[in-house]
């Protein structure tokens, strides 16, 4: 799939829907016009699957500060002519030279390390034309990889009925190879009644004990804030506090390096635009003791980024915070928040009830030898992904990415 010099290759494709054509960009050349952000952002309204890590906002200043290294390319589906028509669907899409350490080259979703859901933007109706289109051009021109990897993507929604459906239709063959469960809140309780509901009452009365002995320190406030005002303050504010923290001393603070601390600052800016932000915050006397960021993408969200003051930590100001986040639920245009935690987070776990679970999916590409091929690979990854499952049983599960 070489892009020709203009970065942009087209080619057209017939569906069910009918009238399909199908475009590819490099990410350093992805069109930022306003008609190609307006395709986009209607994509991203209409949506099958809500998924902000693939949104304008935030994807188009990710590819500049990550993608112009990795080769990653943008796949389009058009209802129409490229650029002039309805953008069906969207997904960033990058070739790997080798897999589990050996030379195995193979397709995948582009994903960086700030980007925690790889699902495609696809609009509403066209989950199965859209998997069939990008399957489609990888069939024609696969270069040297053996397989597809569409990674990160809920396995209970319909891009992946879909995907399955299509794959099935087609006789191609697909399998889960791996899967983690991160916590999800998704309820028709109001928040009150579902704080009670999902914390035990010891734990309650003690939040409520460490909330008094905090406010013996001072004044406490909390704020939810849509960022329209003072943001460039807030952010700094954000930055800072991480950096004070664990992450700033193991280096993984995103003011630690200029790419993440920069995606950070763009993507906060570009959610606040399109009316998506919302930062929520806790503060002892005027200074930030804890901070959240959520994306909104309705009917979903996500809870992108969180930070406390360590020094403040015996106060659990985290939790504190999260408990004020329940709120969420009483949105009736939102209908649930994905955390993006580590599976086994114990502060996210102990509040929200709800799991997500989330898949990585190997898929057949090519003619009849490299799908040959690829049933070994599957075989051995299966076999893999059965050891891995059995090894986290017997050790209790898998806990990462604590904070407090």
């Amino acid at each position: 799939m070489a892009s020709q010099r203009t970065h942009q290759t087209q080619s057209s494709f017939s569906d069910d829907a009918g009238g399909l054509s199908v475009a590819w960009f490099t990410g350093a050349a992805m069109p930022a016009s306003a008609p190609m952000i307006a395709a986009w952002d209607d994509l991203a309204s209409n949506a099958a699957e809500p998924n902000v890590f693939n949104e304008s906002w935030y994807l188009l200043p990710a590819l500049q500060l990550f993608g112009q290294k990795t080769g990653v390319r943008i796949f389009t589906l058009w209802h129409g002519v490229p650029q002039r028509s309805k953008l069906a669907g969207l997904m960033p899409v990058v070739q790997h030279t080798s897999y589990a350490g050996l030379p195995i080259a193979h397709y995948q979703n582009w994903l960086h390390p700030n980007a925690f859901l790889g699902a495609p933007l696809v609009r509403r109706g066209y989950e199965a034309a859209f998997w069939r289109a990008i399957l489609n051009e990888i069939d024609k021109q696969p270069g040297n990889a053996l397989f597809f990897h569409v990674n990160a993507v809920n396995t209970q929604g319909p891009l992946q009925h879909a995907l399955g459906t299509v794959c099935k239709q087609d006789s191609r063959q697909i399998a889960l190879v791996n899967s983690k469960s991160r916590a999800f809140l998704q309820s028709d309780m109001p928040a009150q009644h579902y704080y009670e509901t999902s914390v035990r009452a010891k734990k309650r009365k003690e939040l409520r004990r460490l909330h008094n002995r905090l406010s013996e320190l001072g004044d406490i406030q909390f704020a939810r804030l849509d960022g329209t005002q003072n943001l460039d303050v807030w952010t700094l504010e954000f930055l800072a506090l991480e950096r004070r923290g664990w992450k700033g001393a193991n280096g993984s603070a995103l003011d630690c390096q200029d790419d993440t601390r920069a995606l950070f600052t763009a993507a906060l800016q570009g959610a606040a635009a399109q009316g998506k932000l919302e930062l929520l915050e806790l503060r002892l006397n005027g200074a930030p003791i804890a901070m959240l960021v959520n994306f909104i993408s309705a009917p979903g969200s996500f809870s992108y980024k969180t930070a406390f003051d360590e020094d403040y930590a015996r106060f659990s100001p985290g939790v504190l915070l999260q408990i004020n986040n329940l709120d969420l639920l009483e949105r009736s245009d939102i209908h649930w928040c994905d955390s993006c935690a580590a599976q086994g987070h114990p502060m996210i776990d102990s509040i929200w009830r709800e799991r997500r679970q989330i898949g990585r999916y190997s898929v057949a590409i090519g003619g009849a030898g490299r799908r040959m091929l690829f049933g070994f690979i599957l075989k051995a990854e299966l076999a893999k992904m059965k050891w891995r499952n059995h090894s986290n049983q017997n050790a209790g599960g898998e806990i990462q990415g604590a904070e407090e």
